[in-house]
């Protein structure tokens, strides 16, 4: 089992070491071709040096501990209109970085995922939000792609919610536009508000489903185990390679330190149990998340790979 964290890197002290730098659209857009072409060149260069840098932090640690998922903004302003022109001036000169990184991401045996954001919502009833968010996904699936990626189905992941006014059929329709290689990295994962697990099986025929324990709980109250039968076509969905799940717990102070919290008891909205903790406080909890032996674990707390390390150490004492 491969524990991960999501896009920062954390030193003990709880800074960032190796930073992403992403500019406001504002200002690119008031700048000249030229410093537009500057910028955008620097902080890519600098995002992609950093990201080298932790993969060679990583590249120490324990192998169950290679897995990250990487910022969205890897280079910044790519989908916006106003940088096209910028980005085929420039992304020849930043092929050589990205293929650096893959190449030693697969050196060290690290698992490497993106996230597209809430915006990107395949399954919108609004034809312009759905092309930009085919245009996002396609974003990432490049960046993998140029990384060397895209050549096995799911040598990478891009997970996406399906949340959108036309569900499934709606998400269906949105898949078949994807290239090829973004059919291949593309998983679906349940949410805490609008698509069950239920609803996001629906897509397992398409491409792998993505459990998040935590958004089940928030929208069922239960706490779902590796016996439920549905994780048999979660991981059927998966097609042989090693399924993912994402695990969170809500905030400090919402639930309580021990054992499986009840909703009915803490009297809080879900969309103040949705919000994710510092750290993994509640070990009933974590030996829950543990106890799905056949997934790697892409840990979503605050505290990053700080609080996912606690809980290697915690799951390696028991």
């Amino acid at each position: 089992m491969k524990l991960g964290f999501a896009c920062k890197f954390l030193n003990p002290d709880a800074q960032q070491p190796y930073p992403f730098k992403s500019p406001t659209r504002k200002r690119f857009l008031g700048l000249s071709d030229e410093e537009r072409v500057k910028l955008v060149y620097e902080c890519a260069t600098f995002n992609l040096t950093n990201l080298q840098a932790i993969f060679a932090r990583l590249a120490l640690l324990p192998d169950a501990l290679r897995m990250m998922r990487i910022g969205s903004d890897l280079l910044p302003l790519y989908t916006v209109p106003e940088a096209a022109a910028v980005y085929r001036q420039c992304l020849p000169d930043l092929r050589a970085l990205l293929s650096a990184c893959g190449e030693s991401a697969r050196q060290h045996n690290i698992r490497l995922s993106f996230h597209p954001g809430q915006y990107s919502v395949l399954a919108s009833d609004n034809p312009d939000v759905v092309d930009r968010a085919l245009e996002d996904v396609e974003y990432h699936a490049l960046c993998a792609t140029l990384m060397g990626y895209g050549k096995t189905f799911q040598d990478f992941k891009i997970n996406v919610h399906m949340n959108g006014r036309l569900g499934f059929a709606g998400f269906r329709a949105a898949f078949a536009r994807l290239s090829p290689q973004a059919q291949m990295m593309l998983t679906v994962e349940n949410d805490e508000i609008s698509c069950s697990l239920d609803d996001v099986l629906q897509a397992q025929e398409l491409c792998p489903v993505v459990l998040d324990i935590h958004h089940y709980w928030v929208k069922e109250n239960a706490f779902i185990t590796p016996n439920d039968e549905r994780i048999a076509q979660i991981v059927a969905s998966w097609r042989g390679v090693r399924p993912v799940l994402h695990y969170s717990i809500s905030q400090e102070g919402l639930i309580p330190p021990h054992g499986f919290p009840d909703q009915q008891h803490i009297g809080l909205a879900k969309s103040k149990l949705r919000a994710h903790s510092d750290y993994y406080f509640n070990d009933t909890l974590n030996d829950w998340a543990l106890s799905f032996e056949a997934f790697d674990i892409m840990c979503e707390v605050k505290m990053k790979n700080l609080a996912r390390d606690r809980l290697y150490h915690y799951a390696t004492a028991r």
